[in-house]
């Protein structure tokens, strides 16, 4: 199975700043968090893989390491 793309997973564009990335995570963990989607292993995915998106895309050096190289 085969990675979506980090910013696809958060609705941004490739050149969208910091705070958009932010804004657009903290939207979507609120609609994907396992506390407010009571047990669904569909949506526990989801939120997992907005939170990995966010932590590469949010670090300059991984961020730029993505953009050069995509998922490892």
């Amino acid at each position: 199975m085969s990675k979506r793309d980090y910013y696809e997973a958060l609705g941004v564009s490739k050149d969208a700043s910091e705070r958009d990335i932010k804004k657009a995570y903290k939207r979507l963990a609120m609609k994907y968090h396992p506390d407010r989607t009571a047990g669904d292993k569909e949506l526990e995915t989801k939120f997992k893989e907005v939170k990995e998106a966010y932590e590469i895309l949010t670090d300059p050096q991984k961020r730029q390491m993505y953009d050069q190289h995509g998922h490892a």
